[in-house]
């Protein structure tokens, strides 16, 4: 059973006596932590936007990308089943409807789905999450966890990585149009769309955990929140590196291109 979430972490021995940071230099802990950490700075992202991987290893990559994009809901779901305030959690559908559409099913996912398409990927088998790298299926499933056991404060500040995807998103799509020929209008879609709506997402995120973060041992609990999420990215793109970059180790069951060829594959 889902239990309603407690609103703050509660307070840390080591910053129990420490001085909030002021507003300003809360947002720059913020700023230097996707300075630092975000996953944009990769060495398989700097490859995907550089043209430098081959049309299987992008296959690879948009596969094992679909079970987060598919994840996020089921994430923001978890969160709004521990929220008590009506008004929040208004609020926080948006997010729920951004990614799985309203009625018409016509949201982020199905947007998604195209960029697959256009790759030649069986859209069945691709949302079956049959071919996921472990890794990927570990790291997402941590990140619905967190949100599941972790305090209000804390999971609200895990979607924070937010303020570092406009920028992402504009690279990818500048850099995949630019090397790739698959990369039409149909097949970026999804980050087209997500752009604005990242920004959205931010705007109310950021001044929610900025007014509700007030001590600095809370402060401190959603830079640690942030930290977390941009591990979750990493850690599924070191596993696509390791699997389909160097050395080349698919582990058993996944996600094998057609005529891929690679020695360390694992039958």
């Amino acid at each position: 059973m889902i239990m309603p979430a407690p609103f703050y972490p509660g307070p840390s021995k080591e910053y129990e006596n420490g001085k909030p940071m002021d507003r300003q230099e809360f947002i720059d802990a913020l700023v230097e932590l996707g300075n630092q950490r975000y996953h944009s700075l990769h060495p398989f992202h700097k490859l995907l936007h550089n043209g430098k991987l081959s049309f299987p290893q992008v296959q690879a990559w948009a596969l094992n990308r679909f079970y987060y994009q598919w994840s996020i809901p089921r994430k923001d779901l978890t969160l709004m089943a521990r929220i008590n305030d009506v008004k929040l959690r208004l609020e926080w559908r948006s997010r729920v409807i951004d990614h799985e559409g309203d009625i018409d099913g016509s949201g982020g996912i199905a947007r998604y789905l195209q960029l697959c398409e256009k790759l030649n990927l069986d859209l069945e088998y691709v949302k079956s999450c049959k071919g996921l790298l472990p890794a990927t299926r570990f790291a997402v499933d941590a990140y619905v966890n967190f949100v599941e056991n972790k305090s209000l404060l804390e999971g609200i500040a895990s979607s924070l990585t937010e303020i570092y995807a406009p920028a992402i998103h504009q690279e990818r799509i500048a850099g995949l149009s630019k090397h790739y020929e698959w990369a039409d209008d149909y097949a970026l879609a999804y980050f087209k769309k997500r752009i604005n709506q990242a920004r959205k997402d931010v705007d109310f995120g950021r001044e929610w955990v900025i007014n509700n973060a007030k001590t600095r041992s809370d402060q401190e609990a959603v830079l640690n929140a942030v930290k977390f999420k941009t591990e979750v990215l990493w850690a599924q793109l070191d596993a696509l590196y390791h699997s389909y970059v160097e050395p080349g180790n698919i582990p058993p069951g996944c996600f094998i291109p057609t005529d891929y060829k690679l020695k360390n594959v694992k039958k």
